[in-house]
């Protein structure tokens, strides 16, 4: 049985990279969550906050659902104990969000379900394959890294964020 203990406070990092490998990157968020499932919604929650009103954000907030809820679902993440964290990366023309999990002995791919299939599960990595500009894993030191990147609209923006204050 998992324990519930109250979870630990949650780690963010914020700071704007002029220094960060990628030239076109602009902003990046990195935040850190237990591994349970009622943190999926304070996922949401952070990408939302990280992305403000861009036209995009929608779409970043579903797939940032799938792939954190597969994290904790499908790998260690999810065991006592576990934690993932994520990265938000706005840059010129995309946003990039990475889920970094504790791993497990499967690699993630798509179900490519049919689309009459009525099974609940095993949609998510499909999502992210037919809404994504591009998507992919990484392995790490401690585990997995999924990714995928969004095509934005508005170059170098972050928007307006919560209460029309400017996140930039």
């Amino acid at each position: 049985m998992r324990d519930r203990q109250t979870p630990p406070s949650p780690q963010t990092v914020e700071t704007d990279n002029d220094d960060d490998p990628r030239p076109d990157t602009r902003h990046r968020s990195r935040r850190r969550f237990p591994g349970l499932p009622s943190q999926v919604k304070h996922a949401r929650r952070f990408v939302a906050r990280c992305l403000g009103d861009l036209p995009e954000a929608d779409t970043a907030i579903l797939l940032t659902s799938e792939v954190v809820t597969n994290a904790v679902v499908h790998s260690d993440s999810g065991a006592p104990g576990g934690k993932f964290d994520i990265a938000v990366i706005v840059g010129d023309g995309h946003v990039r969000v990475e889920v970094g999990d504790s791993g497990s002995s499967s690699v993630p791919v798509p179900q490519e379900r049919d689309a009459f299939d009525i099974a609940d599960h095993g949609r998510g990595l499909d999502l992210v394959e037919a809404l994504s500009a591009r998507w992919g894993t990484a392995d790490r030191d401690y585990g997995r890294m999924v990714w995928f990147e969004l095509r934005t609209q508005v170059s170098g923006s972050r928007g307006e964020g919560p209460a029309g204050s400017s996140t930039t």
